[in-house]
């Protein structure tokens, strides 16, 4: 009941004020945007700190959290929101082969489609990221088998019992249900009552058009990204 009021409350806030196309595409500052704040450090870790959220989506994080340490797990916010600025240099740092993927170098993969595909194991295109919106997070650690086990593997079926009850999704699950896209990913957890809207509106507003402005961006639509990798998810409204 909780999860569909606040769903209820912030798709009806949205439906009163659209979404500019830019705001869906990571082309703000987190920083100067009214509806976003700074997460506190006693919440973050290494790059999550200093990072904003939508305040929704930081206001159900505390609750989810205090609720969590109660029964001994502690969630940490390592990577929050993420503009386009911000994925641009992720995506082109891979793509230029600065940061190697899988252990490779991707400027030795001529094949420009195999080359994204690559990156986008885990890393999305710039103007395509859920990252963007203020509403998802990664926790604790960016490796699956870090909640196979011990400390991790309890933050995981804690959040997999519980995350749902502050409006929280997994959105990358494993594919063995046919979704597609990205890899699972156990650390990557969305505040469904915002994104759910936002992928909605992301639908209906955004086109290949729209998806440009770093290297690598000629092989979005070939590659199907919106289909494929933004509409990849286990989650929606």
């Amino acid at each position: 009941m909780r999860v569909l009021f606040f769903f209820m409350v912030c798709t009806l806030s949205l439906q009163a004020q659209p979404v500019d196309k830019n705001y869906l595409l990571g082309k703000f500052d987190p920083a100067t945007h009214p509806q976003f704040v700074k997460l506190a450090d006693k919440h973050t870790r290494g790059s999550g700190r200093g990072a904003y959220l939508r305040k929704e989506t930081y206001e159900a994080f505390v609750k989810m959290s205090d609720a969590a340490r109660k029964e001994g797990v502690e969630l940490t916010i390592i990577s929050a929101t993420r503009n386009f600025d911000s994925q641009k240099r992720i995506w082109e740092n891979k793509w230029n082969g600065k940061v190697q993927v899988e252990g490779k170098d991707l400027t030795t993969v001529n094949d420009l489609k195999e080359r994204a595909r690559l990156i986008l194991l885990y890393s999305s295109m710039p103007s395509t990221s859920r990252h963007h919106w203020g509403t998802d997070m990664d926790l604790n650690a960016l490796n699956n088998s870090f909640f196979d086990s011990g400390e991790g593997l309890k933050i995981y079926t804690w959040l997999k019992a519980h995350a749902a009850e502050f409006g929280f999704c997994q959105p990358y699950t494993a594919k063995d249900n046919g979704r597609t896209g990205y890899e699972e990913e156990r650390w990557h957890w969305s505040y469904l009552p915002l994104s759910g809207e936002f992928l909605d509106q992301y639908q209906k507003q955004v086109n290949y058009e729209d998806i440009t402005g770093f290297e690598g961006s000629t092989v979005a639509e070939q590659m199907s990204v919106i289909k494929n990798y933004v509409e990849g998810v286990a989650c929606k409204k």
